[in-house]
This record gives structure tokens, sequence and C-alpha cells, in this order.
């Protein structure tokens, strides 16, 4: 068999992930099989055990393929100047825009950390990045004078997680929910958590002030001294 092009097993690996996806949305982690898998995504159990062994193999690809979208969305936030309104457009992205099967997902595979030793492994350890990607980014923001919490860095990075984790648990068991009111609200509560310091007042000199040679060559001038013969 003639060996396949790298841009074709990386799509046909990713035609497995989005059926994976589907599946442990739709029916679970335990109740999904393999099986189940290989119909979803129109291949043969041979052809799927040529990248994932597993259905824990499954869940490590689908949570880096996550996380790397995160990483790449969160970009965005560090290196913006209006990080807070970076920030509402990351939620909209994942409270919002993103299907709701991957919400879905998410939930079931936080749900399986707790179950599976593997999987819990696999989700802590994102779940640690992301909390100390945030971390970094607020303590760059303290340090540039843009943020002034009155709790220190790490527990406000915690206490910003618990938040960001009840507004999706939230959206995940309510699919029906108005999210833009809620965004705009939980954002504030975000802002006074961080206690944004406004910047400060522009020093730029009116443009209608006179300039220094302006100023000077309006003063009368002193009258010459005669010279003496």
């Amino acid at each position: 068999m003639p060996k396949l092009k790298p841009a074709t097993q990386a799509a046909r690996r990713e035609h497995i992930l989005d059926a994976a996806e589907l599946c442990f949305a739709r029916s679970g982690f335990h109740r999904t099989t393999m099986q189940d898998i290989c119909r979803e995504a129109s291949i043969s159990p041979g052809a799927l055990y040529v990248y994932f062994s597993s259905k824990e193999d499954l869940i490590a690809g689908l949570v880096e393929r996550d996380r790397a979208e995160f990483a790449q969305r969160f970009a965005a936030v560090a290196d913006g100047s209006d990080f807070l309104g970076a920030l509402s457009d990351l939620g909209n992205h994942y409270f919002n825009e993103q299907p709701v099967h991957r919400r879905t997902l998410c939930l079931e595979i936080a749900l399986e950390s707790t179950r599976n030793e593997r999987v819990g492994e696999i989700y802590r350890a994102v779940d640690r990045e992301v909390s100390q990607s945030f971390e970094a980014l607020f303590a760059k923001l303290a340090d540039e004078g843009r943020i002034a919490p009155d709790l220190d860095i790490p527990t406000v990075a915690k206490i910003f997680s618990l938040i960001g984790d009840g507004l999706f648990t939230r959206r995940v068991v309510e699919p029906e929910l108005d999210m833009e009111p809620i965004i705009a609200g939980a954002l504030n509560l975000v802002g006074k958590l961080l206690n944004v310091v406004p910047p400060a007042p522009s020093q730029a000199p009116s443009q209608n002030a006179p300039s220094d040679v302006a100023a000077a060559s309006s003063q009368p001038s002193k009258p010459a001294k005669a010279k003496r013969t």
C-alpha cells in the first residue's frame, strides 16, 4: 500500500477526531464504542487504529486540538491593548460561536477526568496551562500598572477561572440561555476583580496653544541702544 502524504494523513486524523467529538458528545465516553466512531467517520476499524489505539488516545487528540486553538486565540488577548475587549471576544467565541456539541464534550471530558486516571492527567495538564496563561497575563498587566487588584495574582487568576467554569457549565446545561448580557455582566465583575486602572490622560500640548517660537515672536522687542560716537 502506498504511503499517504502527510497532508492526507493529517486530514484523515482530523476527520476521525471530528467523528469522535460528535460521538462522545452525543453518547458519553463510556457508551461510545470504537465501532460507533468508525460508523460516524465511515471508515474501517483498521483505518481508525492506524491513528488512535483507544478512546483515551482520541480524548488526548481532542484535548490537544482544543489546547492549540485556545493558545492561538489567547495570543490576541495577551498582545492586545484592550484586554477586556479581547476577553469579551474570547468569551463570545466559547459561549456563543462554538458548536453546542463541543461545549458538551468539554463537560463530558471534565467529568471523565474524575474517573479515568489517564483522562484526568490529560485534562488537568491542559487546565493548568490555561490557568497559568491567565496568571502570567494578569502579572504582566499588574507590572505595567494597568491593573491593581486587591488580592494576589494567583488568587485572582483562580477566581477568574472559577467564573469562566461556572459560565461554561451553565451554558451547557441551559443551551437556550441568552449569554450576551451575562458575558457583559461577568466582564464588569472581572474588571472590578482586576481593578483596572484607567489610562492616564494625554500630556500632549493643545493644538491651539502657542509654540515657544510663536510666543517669543509675540513679545514686544526692546529698543536698540544708540551707538556712542
